[in-house]
């Protein structure tokens, strides 16, 4: 029996190329911005030829909405939490722990979102009209319901929303301040572990639920 490993199948291919260029996109935006950014800069991170990005993404406004879009993604699913929650303090408590998890693994897609909407979102102003706007009106509604419900102090449902991503995404946007106080090293388990018990203290506490 050969143990030579089987070829990668096309789409295989096609994944893993992707991957790649996402990967070098997000680390390319997050430096340098939409406007520095060049699709040879891209590549040349990926290690890739300019062709192959051109192939999978004609320009350089696709790829950079296919970055935001996926960190955009990934942020959604982390309210899955919230959604089959029996209450506040499990559904925001879960959530307060995947946005940080977020931050930690997904640093660079956290600061090319945040650069975006600070230069006043030139390119996904769309995407916060629609699908930004109708996420945050659903989370609002189900805070809302808790609070009627008298599982959580009558706080303002969007401004504890705003609250959350400011504080979560903190730890991604301004990484290399938190490093700079932590003697210019990266967090370690130990200390992430803890920034996420402290968040959930403080934030659930506020809130009333614990």
């Amino acid at each position: 029996m050969s143990d030579a490993p089987r070829p990668l199948k096309r789409n295989e291919i096609r994944a893993m190329n992707e991957t790649l260029i996402l990967q070098a996109a997000e680390k390319v935006f997050a430096e340098a911005g939409f406007g520095g950014a060049t699709m040879q800069l891209i590549a040349d991170m990926a290690g890739l030829p300019k062709a192959n990005l051109h192939y999978y993404f004609a320009t350089k406004e696709d790829l950079y909405r296919r970055v935001v879009q996926n960190i955009f993604e990934i942020w959604l699913h982390a309210a899955d939490s919230m959604d089959n929650a029996s209450g506040p303090a499990e559904g925001i408590g879960a959530y307060i722990d995947a946005k940080m998890e977020i931050s930690r693994r997904h640093p660079n897609g956290s600061k090319v979102w945040a650069s975006e909407v600070m230069h006043g979102a030139p390119v996904i102003q769309d995407y916060l009209e629609t699908t930004l706007r109708d996420w945050t009106a659903g989370r609002a509604a189900l805070i809302q319901h808790w609070i009627d419900a008298g599982q959580m102090a009558p706080v303002d449902p969007q401004h504890l929303l705003y609250m959350l991503w400011a504080t979560t995404q903190h730890y991604a946007d301004f990484g290399h301040q938190i490093e700079t106080l932590n003697g210019g090293k990266p967090l370690t388990d130990r200390q992430w572990q803890a920034a996420k018990e402290g968040v959930k203290a403080m934030i659930l506490r506020g809130i009333g639920v614990v």
